[in-house]
């Protein structure tokens, strides 16, 4: 089985192009071997929805390491397998303009797969396939909106598809890290 890295960012504001946090989970031969969380200082404004929705405070990241320095832990661990989030163009939307906004140099692309989207061929009988509706359909533990939370429950959600005959293969995609945008199948 290959390795997989589900991430979740949340953001301070609609423009969606700093963290104010960051949660990872790796999963491995069918279980989650490793996890990662923090809060990140985006050094930008918040805007009065985004600290209601994921009750992160100006205050509370300005204590927080900067995304350059949350970057030195959390590459290696981005780097170690396939990318994995929940409406996953949004997170690596994010993580690209990030990378961009520090002058950080990783990859011009990076493979990912989409939980939401997966959940959408797995589950098709639900009202929707939004992080909540399938971690209740589940019975996964989630605390919506934190990104550690979220991150591991999307990990978990990947597991219970694996688990219902999901081809992961199926629904791997590449994304332009340089241009903040998901590549055409069968590009290059």
């Amino acid at each position: 089985m290959n390795r997989y890295i589900a991430f979740d960012v949340e953001t301070p504001n609609s423009a969606n192009d700093r963290m104010s946090a960051i949660g990872a989970a790796a999963v491995e031969d069918g279980r989650i071997v490793e996890t990662f969380s923090t809060l990140v200082n985006p050094e930008t404004a918040f805007a009065p929805f985004n600290v209601a929705l994921t009750g992160i405070t100006p205050a509370m990241a300005a204590a927080a390491p900067t995304f350059e320095a949350v970057w030195k832990d959390l590459e290696p661990l981005l780097s170690s397998g396939i990318l994995l989030a929940h409406s996953a163009a949004f997170d690596m939307s994010v993580l690209s303009k990030c990378l961009r906004a520090y002058g950080i140099r990783w990859r011009a692309t990076a493979e990912y797969l989409c939980t939401c989207q997966m959940g959408r061929r797995c589950c098709r009988g639900l009202e929707n396939h939004r992080l909540n509706t399938l971690c209740a359909h589940f019975g996964i533990p989630l605390d919506h909106h934190q990104a550690g939370s979220d991150s591991r429950a999307c990990a978990e959600l990947l597991l219970r598809y694996l688990d219902l005959g999901a081809d992961p293969a199926q629904f791997l995609r590449t994304y332009d890290l340089l241009h903040s945008r998901t590549l055409p199948r069968g590009h290059g």
